[in-house]
């Protein structure tokens, strides 16, 4: 019997179970988004806002955005135009250790 492979994906060998390949990895989608802040308020107010209503965020003027991959924090940053879109410039990666205490 043989066996139906896909040719773009890495071939494993008895010496490669267990162990996962870095194109493979390198291959996973991740959602990333951009925090510019949070609010917390009640179902009442919220009900009440309307086109033109100003939600006051945590977050002061001026002070970087978070950058987060699968909703975790992973570098902070400024927001900048890229041809038209916006983008941001990373002005600190968070270290991978501070990363896996805030799982």
């Amino acid at each position: 019997m043989s066996e139906i492979t896909d040719q773009n994906e890495p071939q494993l060998d008895s010496s490669d179970k267990g162990q996962i390949h870095t194109d493979v990895l390198q291959n996973i989608p991740v959602t990333l988004s951009i925090e510019v802040g949070r609010a917390q308020i009640k179902i009442r107010d919220l009900m009440r806002l309307t086109q033109g209503s100003v939600v006051e965020l945590d977050r002061i003027a001026g002070e970087p955005l978070d950058l987060l991959v699968n909703n975790t924090v992973v570098a902070q940053g400024e927001v900048v135009l890229v041809n038209d879109r916006y983008g941001i410039r990373l002005t600190r990666v968070v270290p991978a250790s501070e990363r896996l205490d805030n799982l």
